[in-house]
């Protein structure tokens, strides 16, 4: 593995307020911070807990647990770093909850963005590999080579919802093996006949292939379904997402656990006591609460409160 620098992970915590304040984070908490980057999240919660709160951070990139690890060091045994999948968390963190707090950040980090070696981006050239743990065996590229135009062209459609998939599949699939990321995007814009648009022609379909390549929607349904047994009564999941697809799950799921929607009787009242309250009923958008930040853009938070039953 390359060295690993603090100055890799260095970027602007989004919605790091508004995170903290809707977490209602209080000193002795226990908390989890599922997706730990650079620690930004991890930093101000466990200031905030202080003088005696703990916090366990997990990420599955061995450069973010390394410079995550040098960010929090002053904050000694308060601090627990796991090396994982957040979508494995029940397990990872087994014997060291229930939390009050938990807090997920979903997508691509701004510095695996900014590392040209990741292949994440087009803006800078490198290899196709956009791979979030870098020992994970397969690679985007691997990935392209293994599939045929059907399973491909779902790809683009479920994951980018890029409305010239088939077109930009058959050119994608022409040009294997695929081993920079400026001459894929490049063929993708090319291939689409997009003229003048907002975003790069590529940005839909990099977006596609990066989700499959790291089961990303997969592992959000597996770490919502850790979160909601490791948190305590009172407890607190704040999600921040940042496509419509991760966004569109995650309030499914929390309506759902909220009961919203759930068979009512003849006066109005649920048939069933709910489990689970909105904090935020329609979400904190990130260009309303975080304006200063460019990352925050396309960010929302939601949150949502397991009831105490006492």
């Amino acid at each position: 593995m390359p060295a690993v620098s603090t100055g890799d992970f260095e970027h602007r915590t989004v919605l790091l307020d508004a995170t903290l304040d809707q977490l209602a984070v209080r000193p002795g908490g226990r908390y989890l911070d599922g997706t730990l980057g650079g620690g930004g999240h991890a930093a101000a919660i466990l200031a905030r807990s202080a003088p005696d709160g703990r916090l366990v951070g997990i990420d599955r990139d061995p450069h973010a647990i390394a410079a995550a690890c040098a960010r929090l060091a002053a904050f000694g045994s308060r601090f627990v770093p796991l090396r994982g999948r957040f979508g494995d968390m029940e397990g990872l963190a087994s014997g060291l909850g229930p939390f009050d707090g938990l807090v997920l950040d979903l997508g691509v980090s701004s510095p695996q963005l900014d590392q040209a070696r990741r292949g994440f981006s087009f803006r800078l050239d490198g290899p196709v590999d956009m791979r979030m743990d870098v020992d994970q065996p397969r690679t985007a590229a691997d990935l392209l080579d293994s599939l045929d135009e059907p399973a491909l062209v779902d790809i683009l459609r479920r994951y980018g919802e890029e409305p010239r998939a088939r077109r930009i599949a058959r050119a994608i699939l022409a040009g294997r093996p695929w081993t920079s990321t400026r001459a894929l995007a490049d063929c993708i814009a090319l291939a689409s006949g997009y003229r003048n648009s907002r975003t790069h022609p590529a940005t839909r379909s990099f977006q596609a292939i990066r989700i499959a390549t790291n089961d990303e929607l997969g592992e959000l349904e597996r770490g919502l379904d850790g979160a909601e047994r490791l948190l305590a009564p009172s407890g607190r999941l704040a999600v921040i997402s940042f496509h419509s697809l991760e966004d569109r799950l995650v309030k499914h799921r929390f309506r759902a656990l909220a009961g919203v929607g759930a068979p009512k009787d003849a006066y109005g009242q649920p048939l069933q006591p709910a489990q689970w309250a909105l904090v935020t009923r329609k979400g904190i958008a990130g260009r309303l609460a975080d304006p200063d930040n460019p990352r925050a853009r396309s960010a929302r938070l939601r949150v949502i409160e397991r009831l105490d039953p006492g």
